[in-house]
């Protein structure tokens, strides 16, 4: 099937079906047995890591099934849950290291995964270093201790969007024993096939394009069959799990992801290219725009876009971005993405990148295309250009 019909017809099917065309939602702490043997049975298939419902924490129908639908549609083994982004990231990151364990983390990474590997990970004994998003898998190669149990990539980079070469780096990695962790959050299981280019371990925040509609948080997990062993069992020691309704509203949300970003990427390419156009603009940073940076390596591994990317503006005066983004009618303010509606914000990449210094020449915006009419949303950012003028 292709992955539209897949979206529409996977992740439909429960134990015991109720006939219904969305499964209802479960919710459950405890699961009971019929007998004595039935109990240690039904343990001994969840051990032997069978989806079977033990208790409420795992396996319950909606988990089970936006599992598994994400999992086709990305290449993964197993997937797990988890209550929101940032605990997706902190969860498969522990999975894969220990105490005493060097990672090396993409200096374009996401902020707070940055914080995590700084001040979480260091307290338990584990040493990150950061790396140019730019370097090839020879240089990544060759940044590799032999204590390095981690490579984590996030491709486009989080504010700056450098496009990583994933293969090469996981080539490298691989070769030193390691496990590639991807943020996959930008592209979606359907942009990226993450585990067809050597990934790992493959994180989204489901609250952005998964969900859809900035009304659920929730953080999800993919791994290979060769890391999904430890991080399953990180994941139930930990009890670090989401809730069947925030489960049911992303299952939910998967049905329409792929008209979504048809619309998303659309309209961001619109608004993206009449930006490359504008005065105000010194530089647009989104892969999916021809002559863009990072643009030939998206049109090598990726199969979609989303609509969120940065642009770099011409020296000016802080005042006069207030006074832009203060005004603007459709762009909301907010530090989420991937819902409906469309978002700006000013970023300041420059203020924590320690592998490669950031010296784009202008102050950097970063933009979430929501899905309003492209025409309306350029005529909002038209006016603004006019108040950032004076």
């Amino acid at each position: 099937m292709r992955k539209t019909t897949k979206l529409v017809h996977g992740g439909r099917r429960a134990a015991h079906p109720p006939g219904t065309v969305n499964l209802p939602v479960a919710r459950a702490s405890t699961v009971l047995f019929e007998s004595l043997a039935h109990l240690a049975e039904t343990q001994k298939l969840f051990e032997a890591g069978e989806r079977i419902a033990t208790y409420g924490i795992v396996n319950m129908p909606q988990r089970n099934a936006f599992e598994e639908l994400v999992c086709e549609l990305e290449g993964g083994h197993r997937a797990v849950t988890v209550p929101s982004g940032l605990a997706a990231v902190a969860v498969a990151i522990m999975a894969v290291v220990k105490a005493g364990d060097h990672v090396l983390m993409v200096d374009s990474v996401y902020g707070p995964s940055r914080t995590f590997c700084d001040r979480t990970l260091a307290r338990f004994g584990v040493e990150t270093s950061y790396y140019d998003p730019l370097a090839s898998g020879e240089q990544v190669g060759a940044l590799m201790r032999p204590n390095t149990t981690a490579v984590y990539v996030e491709s486009p980079g989080s504010l700056t969007f450098e496009v990583q070469d994933i293969p090469a780096i996981a080539a490298a990695a691989h070769a030193h024993g390691a496990k590639v962790v991807l943020d996959n959050t930008w592209a979606t299981p359907l942009g990226f096939r993450a585990f067809d280019h050597g990934v790992d371990v493959s994180v989204h925040a489901a609250t952005k394009y998964i969900g859809g509609h900035s009304d659920v948080l929730l953080g999800l997990i993919l791994a290979n069959e060769s890391t999904y062993g430890p991080l399953f069992r990180f994941w139930t020691d930990t009890g670090v799990t989401a809730s069947p309704d925030d489960c049911f509203l992303a299952l939910r949300g998967l049905r329409t992801l792929a008209v979504r970003l048809d619309r998303h990427r659309a309209s961001a390419m619109t608004i993206a290219r009449w930006l490359a156009g504008r005065p105000e603009v010194r530089e647009v940073l989104y892969p999916a725009l021809p002559g863009a940076p990072g643009h030939a390596l998206w049109q090598r591994d990726f199969v979609d876009a989303s609509g969120l990317f940065g642009v770099v503006l011409q020296p000016v005066a802080a005042a006069r971005i207030a006074a832009m983004l203060d005004g603007m009618a459709l762009f909301g303010m907010g530090w989420s993405w991937g819902g409906f509606e469309s978002l700006i914000i000013p970023t300041y990449p420059e203020r924590v990148r320690t592998a490669t210094p950031w010296q784009p020449g202008g102050p950097c915006l970063r933009l979430a295309i929501g899905l309003e009419a492209p025409e309306d949303l350029i005529a909002d950012l038209d006016a603004g250009f006019a108040r950032l003028a004076g």
